[in-house]
């Protein structure tokens, strides 16, 4: 399934239950425009209601994997009501990758700065290769990285992410695995290969377990350590609860592969 042309500045493709959604602003350096940004709103509300769909890869074609806010949109309409849209917009955006039921991969294959760092986090996990670059610079040029900086903060420690924020320097793709802010850097060339065999490893297990386990991760994160575990263990009963988790214990006890059904 192909839903877009090469002139679009959103592609999507999908294969064997992965959905990738592939920025197609290479001149812009995939800025993230407002049509860019409505076009990614668009697909992952279809993707949500799509059961067909297991995982969902965010790739990039260009020099770059995102450089942010296109700059010259936003200078082009230097009013109150405009940047409140487009701040409105990005962060129902990043929302609706976090409250996806699918799992969310960023495959980055170069530069993500500013606003596309924040996409970076906002993606359940992240697959560099090791010639990328992160970085929230908005401070160079006036602009503190304010909103990049909830999502870039909720998997980097508070000290790097000060020093990200304060200083705007570039993160290489080493320091982001070990910073968090990626869960590991490979080869460019192994980049597909590892993000490939990501997605089938998740893709085999049980679909309703997935949307579960995701959803219940994000909320008890923000939770008080006893009300998370009280609200942790009402979602293991419902889990336990469900067809897929009988037939996934039964499958483990009869030495046999699980017949999802998402169930």
């Amino acid at each position: 399934m192909d839903t877009a042309t090469d002139d679009d500045i959103l592609l999507r493709t999908d294969k064997d239950g992965i959905a990738t959604l592939t920025l197609n602003r290479p001149d812009a350096r995939n800025a993230l425009s407002t049509g860019l940004m409505a076009a990614l709103q668009t697909e992952l509300d279809r993707i949500s209601a799509d059961t067909a769909v297991r995982v969902v890869v965010i790739d990039a074609n260009g020099p770059a994997f995102c450089a942010g806010h296109d700059l010259r949109e936003v200078r082009a309409a230097p009013q109150r009501e405009a940047y409140e849209y487009l701040f409105a917009q990005c962060s129902k955006l990043m929302l609706s990758i976090t409250r996806l039921p699918q799992p969310v991969i960023a495959k980055v294959h170069a530069t993500a700065t500013a606003a596309g760092c924040q996409l970076v986090s906002a993606c359940d996990l992240a697959i560099a290769a090791d010639t990328s670059k992160f970085a929230t610079p908005g401070v160079n040029i006036g602009l503190f990285c304010s909103t990049p900086m909830v999502a870039v903060s909720r998997n980097v420690g508070r000290k790097r992410m000060m020093e990200m924020l304060l200083t705007g320097e570039m993160m290489d793709a080493e320091a982001a695995a070990d910073a968090g802010l990626i869960n590991r850097a490979c080869p460019a060339a192994e980049l597909d290969d590892a993000v490939s065999d990501l997605c089938a490893t998740i893709a085999s297990k049980s679909p309703l377990t997935l949307k579960i386990g995701k959803e219940a991760f994000y909320r008890q994160l923000e939770m008080p350590l006893e009300d998370a575990y009280t609200y942790a263990s009402q979602v293991m009963v419902t889990n336990m609860l469900a067809r897929d988790a009988e037939e996934g214990i039964d499958a483990f006890l009869e030495k046999r592969s699980p017949e999802w059904r998402g169930e």
